[in-house]
């Protein structure tokens, strides 16, 4: 007579694995804030050392109260900019402006630089109005395979003319992964750009994370359980 099989009862995890899994856990708290904080931290000091040597000596915080103020460089270094880009925006800086780039303009290795720093410059601050309006899911870099992109405008101008497809063509940047800041500008026809409900900062964060991070599921996705889809054996074996 057989005897019915129990199943051992699950082992207790040992105070080794509590310990470790205690230690990782305290690694993904502190090490956002550390980067964190170190990173503030040596901007600011890089900021005071290039800024601080261009002051006065009997303007400095320690000369006029006796107190050197950690960050005070990165205080003055906020008002000049002010300062400047207000007397930029009058007639008289815009013309002072002009007659600079002028003579920029007839210096060739200085010329090059200058213009590449200003078109970077413009880029990323005097159009920080601008963001990217929707993210989408685009067939990249073949039919089947499917990649994230953002939306930035509707092409314009020779792009459409050239392009020929008879109909709106939308400018996408594909992004690489990790770092968003870097990846493929690319243009679709509207038919073939399938708009995404997550937000763009939802779409960047799954970008980022290489996929581990995905935005909270809707009343929608829930019902879609990847589990409960078919795998690719699956659907081969359906089709024979």
């Amino acid at each position: 007579m057989t005897t019915p099989f129990t199943p051992e009862p699950p082992r207790k995890a040992g105070l080794f694995y509590r310990l470790r899994s205690s230690f990782l856990t305290g690694i993904v708290v502190i090490a956002p804030i550390s980067l964190t904080v170190w990173l503030i931290f040596t901007v600011v000091s890089w900021v005071d050392k290039v800024v601080l040597p261009f002051v006065p000596d009997r303007l400095l915080p320690e000369n006029l109260i006796g107190i050197n103020f950690f960050g005070v460089g990165v205080v003055i270094f906020l008002l000049f900019t002010i300062i400047v880009g207000w007397v930029a925006k009058g007639l008289i800086g815009r013309s002072l402006i002009r007659q600079a780039e002028g003579l920029v303009d007839r210096m060739p290795i200085v010329r090059t630089v200058y213009n590449g720093i200003k078109q970077i410059s413009e880029t990323v601050f005097a159009q920080t109005e601008r963001s990217f309006e929707k993210a989408v899911l685009i067939e990249y870099p073949r039919r089947g395979i499917w990649a994230i992109g953002f939306i930035s405008t509707h092409a314009k101008g020779e792009i459409v003319r050239r392009a020929n497809t008879g109909g709106r063509i939308m400018s996408v940047f594909v992004p690489t992964t990790p770092n968003p800041t870097s990846g493929f500008l690319l243009y679709f026809p509207e038919e073939d750009v399938i708009e995404l409900d997550m937000s763009v900062e939802e779409a960047a964060k799954l970008v980022i994370s290489a996929g581990l991070v995905y935005p909270a599921e809707k009343d929608g996705d829930a019902l879609l359980d990847p589990a409960a889809l078919p795998t690719r054996q699956e659907r081969v074996r359906e089709r024979a």
